[in-house]
């Protein structure tokens, strides 16, 4: 096991925590990142893109002119992909963009995320983080006393009024311990866990 100073929101000490060496203490291995960020990113696209060929434009039911001796090209209609507003030719479609992944891949890359997070001394578990009340200035002065001004933070379920507080900061992200993924671990530079959600950690990844 690993141990860790355990904070208050002060950032006082008061005690230790101890870490799973699994899902704390792997290695560290990047080239795994690509893949589930591309991954992620793939699931999160909409796919509604979607053009009409020339079956589906509106009009051109009448030939443009007769067929021959107007020295100029035949046409046959108005909607074709060779006119402006005519048909789209091999235009997108509505489609899913989402693969599988393995899930060793995905938890792999979350273990080696934290395991980085933990090494660089990004890492900081509180005792609790409670809010009386939704204030953004309240929030954003735990964060400074914290010493932190870019994270994202890891709570046991969902807290209305910490998520609140916290919606209107770009800098810091709120998220229940079942909305944990590489993107976020990746993008902020510090990673804050409530005491509670430790053990759901362990569990998932372990």
């Amino acid at each position: 096991m690993i141990s860790i100073e355990l904070c208050n929101s002060q950032k006082k000490s008061v005690g230790q925590v101890e870490l799973s060496e699994k899902v704390f203490g792997g290695p560290v291995r990047p080239y795994l990142y690509h893949d589930v960020i591309r991954w992620q990113l793939a699931r999160r696209r909409q796919g509604t893109a979607s053009t009409k060929v020339r079956s589906q434009v509106r009009g051109g039911g009448k030939k443009p002119w007769r067929q021959k001796g107007t020295g100029r090209a035949r046409a046959g209609t108005t909607r074709s992909p060779l006119w402006r507003g005519g048909g789209i030719i091999f235009g997108p479609h509505p489609r899913d963009y989402d693969y599988s992944l393995p899930h060793k891949v995905r938890k792999a890359a979350l273990r080696s995320a934290l395991a980085e997070k933990l090494a660089a001394h990004k890492l900081i578990v509180l005792a609790e983080l409670e809010l009386p009340e939704i204030k953004t200035k309240e929030f954003l002065k735990i964060m400074t006393g914290l010493g932190v001004d870019r994270a994202l933070i890891l709570i046991e379920s969902e807290n209305p009024k910490l998520k609140l507080s916290a919606r209107n900061v770009k800098k810091f992200k709120v998220l229940p311990i079942a909305g944990l993924n590489l993107f976020d671990l990746l993008h902020f530079d510090n990673l804050i866990l409530t005491r509670g959600t430790l053990p759901e950690l362990e569990r998932i990844l372990n």
